[in-house]
């Protein structure tokens, strides 16, 4: 059975760095991440700008000690609760891992660390021809919201906490 580590990424970590650089590349190089990868130049300098980001943290997923998913967050305010938010930014699962139910894990682990920060919600986008992603947020409680039914409902999900 393998073994999954879910962990918040340490940005002075080397090794951290590495994995969330090629986790994202990895990701941007899916047709659902754009499918033109991240340029070299932006490579070099992701993770020390990440950790200049006020309130940016990421999540890293590993199995058997292999980086396997990533999920990078922001904290945001939501002006209508007052409160901070975290919206997750990028999540993803290497193809070899997925079905194995890791996204559920790195929401679980955004989800506990949104609850730290006294965030009210964590929310995110999806793509509307990605439906994998949509029955995984869906699984985990996202839902699509409407502030009037008759304005329509946003293309941004929300799961309240």
């Amino acid at each position: 059975m393998a073994t999954v580590q879910v962990t918040v990424a340490d940005y002075q970590n080397p090794q951290h760095a590495k994995d969330i650089v090629h986790l994202l590349h990895q990701y941007a190089l899916d047709p659902m991440g754009g499918g033109n990868g991240i340029s070299t130049e932006v490579q070099g300098r992701l993770v020390s700008e990440l950790a200049q980001v006020p309130g940016a943290f990421s999540i890293l997923c590993y199995v058997d000690s292999k980086p396997a998913g990533l999920a990078n967050c922001f904290m945001g305010f939501s002006t209508f609760k007052g409160k901070p938010l975290v919206n997750i930014h990028d999540l993803a699962v290497m193809p070899g891992h997925r079905g194995a139910g890791l996204s559920q894990r790195l929401l679980e682990k955004v989800e506990a660390e949104a609850k730290d920060r006294g965030a009210c919600k964590v929310t995110l986008e999806v793509l509307t021809g990605n439906h994998i992603a949509q029955q995984a947020y869906l699984k985990y409680g996202f839902a699509g919201y409407a502030l009037d039914e008759k304005m329509g409902h946003a293309v941004f999900w929300e799961k309240p906490l």
